[in-house]
């Protein structure tokens, strides 16, 4: 009989705020009756946390909401948030992949895949009909996200895209519009991009700055944006006319850009022009001198914040044009008092002649227009930042995501006046909020369950947090050294930790207080395990020893008084000496023995009693890291950095299985603490590389694979029931993994791995490198082959292949019928008798099951000999002018990517004809349709007007006109009020 297993998966993550490799968005609070909350500025964070976006409320700290697909385990790299909709954002990950999210209910809107390798920045145009995309694999993106279509895929970079923005230079011309802040035409349409798509703004690793006109898709104009190697950010000003580049070294510079010049260009198409629209200004040099790598412009443009990886946002001030005028006049006076004591000295007259050069805001040197205002000293080194949008001009609000995993917000007095004072000081700043409590600065090293699996325990350097493991919540944080080790004591109440310091931290959950320490060791402590019988526990430490404490409550005078109080204490009762430091030490459940890992390779068993050697365990190549003995004392399996797993007897010390577990060093093992399901041999295993995997001890076979940790698995603990599991990660994060009730079976498991492995190396090899050398197209099909587009192309090949006989052999049918009406039917195949479908139908439903924005790489799937059975599925919807839209998309794209051999073909020639004939009739049709409906809007819209306006009669002018009505000279008359 074939053995099943339960299968775990993973089921809540916690303890993460913000992960390090994605930016954060600043939001306004939906809760906009909370007045106070809507002067503090506080709002949301939009913040990815490994492969997911999470939602804080910064003020109350609270999570909001949690966007997750379940399909996606790629980390989150970045968010843009849509100008024309605030509930649409899109978030790129790190597999190249981008999702559109809809806050509002937090779901997907559309999937796009395009690039080989992961999103480093997105953006919207300021309709929110198109995206850009920059990635690591050097290629932008722009995608039409009503069609749900890649457009084409830009190529000029030579390394990873690092800033990206469109340039509308429309948008800048004509009447704005107060309410909208956007430009109005003639019509009293928004001037976006309508007639002109367009420009966008890039820059790349490989240091240079580009301008891609959108309408002929190639680059414009390429600068060197930085002299020192690589630009690692771009800030683009709210107005369009100017950037910032940021590279190594601190160095900032600033560009100027010429959007007249821009907005010219549609009307000059083919027309040769030297005209440079980027025009260098100068540079600035920040304070801190490592990589600059994130530029952010204040949306009232006033401001500017930029920052490296340290804890500090540098801001500076852009000087209003009457400030840089006076600037400007002084320096000119300053320059003739030198020039006037100069030539009083050498009697020279000819240097008071000297002609002074115009100077404006345009020419004047750029240190004179923007300048230093005030560093924000931060918590933890800086990602990313963003502005937060306050209600009023006073107060500047500045939301930081930091590398130690927690989000701050700093409020920053605004500069009022433009007079300069004599001695000017940086203006004071506060930290109004921050989002820390649920989660570590640092990484959790230990992680240890209560009694009943209700209590989680986290500890890490500086910190011990008590989590509610049902809602994930954070209980208590109290403060601790560098914890290397924990465990909660019997009855749940008590937490003691291990530090690197050789310290017994012993804490008190209730009162969140430092009960007692204990200088146990001269060294680091790295394991210690409390006896089965829960009155003492062992400690193993880098000082070559073993010492086993008991637990006693003692009464201490309370000083000063006669009374007495109860404490707890650690009483210190024997020491074992071995020959290396101790890494990890285990009892075993029945209290016969304690097992020690040390540093020279060996696991060496002892007695508990009488501490007498019972066993040395000889095999490891590299120290074991960790161990664990099963439920019925007979099996202990070991770990180590050599990336082996080694399971052996507890009676005779043999070696049963040695095996190659994991990639990378494994930290940690752990038994199913118990045999009810007959899984008390079953052991995890949690390493370096990622993963944790789960094993039968007894057959010695993988039964599972989990993974989904983005950073090393430094700690684990699996339930006193075995249901579920913890991990902690160096990617801040603790999961939960819960035992299912779905059955398992190995060899279904190594069928699953050989099909993804099998799935990850198709793709990849239908993924086409460039030979090197080759020159490179700018402009590309944006396009990307996956296991999803390949299957849709499978399909509909094979809708294809079934649909076109049967379509033939209905259309004989019909024809024998008219001869003979009782023919029977045809055999037809049994998708069309159980669906009772046409062929036609049956093809459509399947072309239009495919994703929108995988149609076009589906469709690349189909070999030339399917195109011909396509045309004629193609000519039939359009006679029954059965969905239209993807009819026509499916028509032009075929038409565009098998050209040549369609116009070499004679027998399409007709079928195209009648495809044309077909669509023009419908399309006229549709258009018909849509004039009528515009032309119906319009006469509601006229009517909705017509009633919404009042007429308006002042009282007392009305008697006025009653009396002369009344006199009979002249009737009253009414004022029209929209």
């Amino acid at each position: 009989m074939v053995k099943s297993y339960l299968k775990y998966e993973h089921s809540k993550t916690f303890g993460l705020i913000t992960s390090p490799s994605s930016h954060v968005l600043w939001t306004p609070s939906g809760d906009v009756a909370n007045a106070a909350l809507r002067h503090s500025g506080a709002g949301n964070a939009i913040v990815g946390a490994d492969e997911e976006v999470l939602c804080w409320d910064v003020k109350k700290g609270e999570l909001l909401s949690r966007w997750r697909d379940e399909d996606c385990v790629a980390e989150v790299t970045t968010i843009a948030r849509s100008n024309a909709d605030p509930d649409v954002f899109a978030v790129g990950y790190g597999d190249g992949s981008i999702r559109i999210w809809d806050s509002s209910i937090a779901s997907i809107i559309v999937s796009f895949n395009g690039h080989r390798s992961a999103v480093n920045i997105l953006a919207f145009d300021s309709e929110g009909t198109r995206l850009a995309s920059g990635s690591k694999d050097t290629d932008v993106i722009v995608w039409d996200l009503v069609a749900e279509v890649g457009l084409y895929k830009l190529r000029g970079h030579e390394n990873q895209i690092t800033g990206l923005h469109f340039l509308q230079p429309n948008a800048t011309e004509g009447r704005p519009d107060e309410e909208t802040n956007q430009s109005l035409t003639p019509n009293g349409l928004v001037n976006g991009n309508r007639d002109q798509p367009g420009f966008l703004l890039t820059t790349s690793k490989d240091a240079r700055i580009k301008i891609w006109d959108m309408s002929t898709q190639h680059c414009i104009e390429t600068h060197v944006a930085q002299s020192n190697g690589e630009c690692w950010a771009l800030g683009l000003s709210p107005d369009g006319s100017g950037c910032i580049t940021a590279g190594n070294d601190g160095e900032l510079r600033i560009w100027s850009i010429d959007q007249q010049g821009l907005a010219s260009i549609a009307a000059n198409i083919g027309q040769e022009s030297n005209r440079k629209y980027l025009k260098e200004r100068g540079s600035l040099q920040r304070q801190g001198k490592d990589r600059t790598i994130g530029v952010k412009f204040h949306p009232r443009g006033k401001y500017v914040a930029a920052h490296g990886s340290e804890k500090a946002i540098e801001l500076w001030r852009i000087r209003s044009e009457n400030e840089v005028q006076k600037t400007l006049a002084r320096k000119r006076r300053r320059r003739r008092e030198k020039a006037l004591a100069a030539s009083t000295e050498t009697g020279d007259n000819d240097l008071m002649n000297i002609d002074e050069k115009e100077e404006n805001l345009a020419t004047a040197d750029i240190t004179d227009v923007i300048v230093p205002y005030v560093i924000v000293r931060t918590g933890g080194k800086v990602k990313s930042v963003d502005w937060g949008r306050g209600s009023t001009n006073k107060t500047l609000h500045l939301l930081s995501a930091n590398m130690n995993n927690e989000l701050e917000l700093y409020s920053i007095p605004s500069k009022q006046s433009e007079k300069k004072t004599k001695s000017e000081e940086p203006p004071e700043y506060n930290r109004t909020y921050a989002v820390d409590m649920p989660g570590h600065r640092t990484d959790v090293r230990s992680v240890a369950l209560s009694s009943d699996d209700r209590m989680l325990a986290s500890s890490s350097n500086g910190s011990l947090k008590i989590w509610n493991v049902r809602t994930q919540s954070c209980i208590r944080t109290i403060d601790c050294g560098y914890a290397l080790c924990s465990s909660f004591l019997p009855g749940d109440k008590i937490v003691v930790v291990g530090n690197r310091n050789g310290e017994l931290e012993v804490f008190d959950i209730a009162s969140s207080t430092l009960i007692d320490t204990v200088k146990a060791h001269d060294g680091p402590i790295w394991t210690l395990h409390v006896h089965p019988d829960g009155k003492s526990m062992a400690t193993g430490s880098a000082d070559k020893s073993a010492k086993f404490f008991n637990f006693e409550v003692v009464e201490e005078e309370i000083p000063g008084t006669k009374r007495t109080s109860p404490r707890f204490k650690l009483v210190h009762t024997r020491t074992l000496k071995v020959s290396d430091d101790i890494l990890s030490l285990r009892f075993s459940p029945d209290s016969r023995l304690v097992a020690l890992s040390l540093l020279d390779n060996t696991v060496k068993v002892f007695f508990v009693d009488s501490l007498k050697l019972f066993l040395n365990l000889y095999g490891h190549k590299l120290p074991v890291l960790n161990l664990d003995i099963s439920y019925d004392s007979k099996l202990i399996v070991t770990c180590s950095a050599d990336k082996n797993v080694r399971i052996w007897g507890l009676d005779f010390g043999d070696c049963h299985k040695a095996f190659f577990a994991h990639q990378d060093s494994i930290m940690q093992v752990a038994f199913v603490p118990h045999n009810q399901d007959g899984n008390g041999h079953h052991f995890f295993s949690a390493s370096k590389d990622r993963m944790i995997k789960y094993w039968d001890g007894d057959k010695f076979e993988q039964i599972q694979k989990l993974g989904g940790h983005h950073g090393e698995i430094w700690a684990m603990t699996v339930s006193r029931t075995g249901e579920f599991l913890v991990t902690a990660s160096h990617d801040k994060s603790i999961r939960i993994w819960h035992q299912t009730d779905e059955q398992i079976f190995l060899e279904e498991e190594r069928e699953k791995e050989l099909e993804d492995l099998y799935e990850n190396t198709l793709t990849t090899s239908l993924e086409q490198d460039e030979e090197p050398g080759a020159e490179k197209a700018e402009v590309t099909a944006a396009g990307k082959q996956t296991t999803e587009t390949l299957m849709a192309g499978e399909k509909i090949v094979e809708a294809l292949e079934i649909g076109l006989p049967d379509l033939e052999a209905m259309r004989e049918w019909e024809q024998a019928k008219r001869r003979q009406p009782n023919t029977g039917p045809p055999d037809r195949h049994p998708i069309f008798l159980y669906t009772n479908t046409s062929a036609e139908a049956h093809v459509l439903s399947v072309v239009q099951k495919v994703k929108a924005a995988a149609l076009q790489d589906a469709l690349l799937v189909l070999p030339f000999t399917q195109v011909t059975a396509l045309f004629t599925f193609l000519q039939i919807w359009a006679e029954k002018q059965w969905n239209i839209p993807l009819t026509c998309r499916v028509l032009f794209f075929v038409l565009k990517i098998h050209h040549k051999q369609i116009v070499a073909s004679k027998t399409m020639r007709p079928m195209l004809d009648g495809i044309r004939q077909h669509l023009r009739r419908a399309l006229r049709r549709q258009k018909d349709e849509m004039g009528f409906n515009l032309a119906a809007l319009n006469f509601v819209g006229s009517r909705m007007k017509e009633k919404g306006s009042k007429d308006y009669v002042d009282e007392a002018i009305w008697e006025e006109e009653e009396e002369k009505i009344g006199k009979g000279k002249k009737k009253r008359g009414f004022v029209d009020v929209a």
